[in-house]
């Protein structure tokens, strides 16, 4: 009896036992349970559109299209035969071994891309044939497109993702696509949207019988976010065909808003070439270090360039707010600024007014460095000590958004230089005054800037003291983004009142100054014309001189300015030779929307003007860049 009763108890408690485990396995854990460790279970993910990048006039830039890769998942494939299915795959039996080995060790039990890419007329006979080879199956992913050929640098590419990133972040598998430039990798999150996934039962011989569960565990996809920039993809291409032949960059914004109109360097490439299976030929030679176009890299964004006689209107401001000059203020010339004895401490002006006390709109306007090395001096020599006079000099320049990131959008930036008391007090251990950096007064010495903070400089000006946070993106989902850091006004340290001599000073460049040969009728522009000294250092250490760089800001109309911009063009030699014309042909396709008749021979001499002969006297025989410009 009692025998008995302890096989019934042990039968019964067996019994609950299992009831118990089954309850958790299929009730507690079931909601939690991922089927994709079933080998019954085939995982098909259903990749979501990418979202789609507009212009700021709806113009589509970046669209999508079908690919399909090979994946394979190592712990499910079983014995297959190798020939016939590298003679389907068009591969030899030695690509695919190493092609499989880099799927183990990558993880055998985690899908990864065998085969990237198919062409599309391969594809409907490979599905139909891939049943056969377990662990392998075909995936459709998206890729991009790019109906216009422009703005590389803003849009940016898509790529796979690394091994280490696919294995850390289950929101990447092996094999998938993600920015990595520009607004694709800015606005990676909102793009990518989020991929589904479908469970389907496979029978004993690895063929799909139906969904699993009914699909009940089944994720939907959801579909990436539409981008509308603030770039006008028309002015983008203009300004792309006037910098054929030329190496800068282009930077143009609203003043209103901080919106960036064009976002230029140059030379650029297509970005078509780094899309499906020629990306890779393509990244080699676009990327490559040696050379020398450097195509891939955003001058407009990252090349710190001296920003010259632009710069000279920072200083008239700072004069103005430190009460060391005023409207009135006048200095002589005699062909340049004499700051020490020795014969090389002489700065050499090209004003061409001798012997005449010179204001500063004629100053501005005929662009005087004497009138802004005297202007420098003061302003350094005000406080007790040269340190002091030049972190006020500093802390000014600053509120302008120069010598510091500005805060876009955009993944690429750098901060430029602007010195303040202890960058000299380091370098010269506190034996300095104001004539050992006074090229800082005009825009050479150690300062340097971007061309989006030159132009974003510009937009402060003609706004009277301050700006918007540059930005490129305008809505998300047709919804204008709610930013407060591109919606709220960055002021300036200098007061309003202050602007209006140098805008009027500015307006005179392009009247009687060194922009009169750019004037466009009927478009009242302020601007400056600005010429950087720059060098080259050949291989084997012999340092000569090269052109300088051709520089000008501007923005128009006068009194309600719709753009402001900058246009550096490296060794374009003087402002108003090259800058000045691309300068004026910008504002007046942008506001006018065509180009006169009267500028259609401007317009024809910068589309035919290349630099190409100058740029291959910089590149020494053995084919490496020793250029000095930063």
């Amino acid at each position: 009896m009692k025998r008995s009763f302890l096989l019934y108890f042990l039968i019964t408690l067996i019994g609950f036992i299992f009831i118990g485990r089954l309850f958790q396995l299929q009730i507690i854990k079931g909601e939690t349970y991922d089927p994709m460790h079933n080998a019954a279970v085939k995982t098909e993910y259903d990749y979501p559109e990418r979202g789609y990048v507009y212009d700021r006039n709806g113009k589509l830039l970046v669209a999508n299209q079908l690919s399909y890769d090979v994946m394979v998942q190592p712990n499910q494939v079983k014995p297959l035969d190798t020939l016939e299915f590298c003679n389907l795959l068009k591969i030899d039996r030695e690509q695919f071994l190493i092609r499989f080995k880099r799927a183990e060790k990558f993880a055998s039990y985690l899908p990864s891309v065998f085969l990237k890419q198919l062409a599309k007329e391969d594809f409907a006979f490979l599905q139909e044939k891939m049943h056969k080879y377990t662990g392998f199956y075909i995936q459709k992913r998206i890729i991009r497109d790019y109906p216009i050929k422009a703005a590389a640098n803003v849009l940016g590419y898509i790529g796979e993702v690394n091994e280490e990133k696919a294995k850390e972040n289950d929101d990447y598998q092996s094999g998938e696509l993600e920015g990595k430039e520009g607004v694709e990798r800015q606005y990676e999150d909102l793009l990518r949207g989020r991929k589904g996934k479908k469970y389907l039962q496979r029978n004993r011989f690895n063929k799909v019988t139906g969904s699993y569960k009914d699909g009940v565990s089944d994720i939907p996809p959801e579909n990436g976010k539409d981008l509308i920039l603030t770039l006008d993809i028309d002015l983008q291409v203009y300004a792309q065909q006037l910098m054929k032949g030329k190496r800068g960059g282009i930077v143009a914004i609203e003043p209103s808003t901080g919106e960036i109109l064009v976002l230029v360097t140059a030379p650029s490439y297509d970005p078509n070439m780094l899309v499906g299976r020629k990306r890779s030929k393509n990244s080699i030679i676009l990327m490559d270090p040696k050379n020398p176009e450097k195509p891939t890299y955003d001058r407009s964004l990252l090349a710190a360039y001296p920003p010259g006689s632009p710069f000279k209107m920072m200083n008239a401001l700072i004069g103005l707010q430190e009460n060391v000059i005023s409207e009135q203020t006048s200095f002589r010339c005699y062909g340049g600024y004499r700051y020490g004895s020795r014969a090389h401490e002489f700065m050499k002006c090209h004003c061409d007014i001798y012997d005449k006390p010179i204001k500063l709109k004629t100053a501005i306007a005929r662009s005087c460095n004497s009138y802004f090395s005297n202007t420098y001096k003061r302003i350094v020599e005000k406080k007790n000590n040269p340190s002091e006079g030049l972190d006020s000099w500093n802390k000014h320049i600053t509120s302008f958004g120069l010598g510091n990131y500005l805060g876009y959008d955009l993944p690429a930036g750098q901060k430029g230089l602007i010195p303040n008391g202890k960058y000299y007090d380091d370098r010269y251990r506190y034996t300095w005054n104001a004539s050992t950096n006074i090229s800082n007064a005009i825009g050479q010495g150690e300062v340097l800037t971007t061309p989006i903070q030159l132009a974003n400089f510009t937009a402060a000006i003609a706004n009277r003291g301050y700006f918007y946070t540059p930005h490129i993106v305008k809505k998300i989902d047709k919804q204008i983004i709610d930013n407060p850091n591109y919606t709220i006004r960055k002021q300036t340290t200098i007061s309003k009142e202050h602007f209006a001599p140098v805008i009027e000073a500015m307006h005179e460049v392009f009247k009687t100054g060194t922009g009169r040969w750019s004037q466009v009728k009927g478009i009242e522009i302020c601007g400056k014309t600005g010429t950087a000294e720059n060098s080259i250092k050949i291989v084997d250490g012999i340092k000569i001189q090269a052109e300088d760089h051709s520089i000008l800001v501007a923005f128009a109309p006068k009194d309600n300015p719709k753009i402001a911009l900058a246009v550096f063009v490296e060794n374009g030699g003087y402002g108003s030779t090259i800058a000045a014309p691309i300068t004026s042909l910008l504002l007046e396709k942008y506001i006018n929307g065509s180009i006169s008749k009267a500028n259609k021979y401007r317009e024809l001499n910068m589309l035919n003007m290349s630099l190409q002969e100058i740029y291959n006297k910089q590149i020494p025989k053995s084919k490496e860049i020793a250029s000095g410009t930063k």
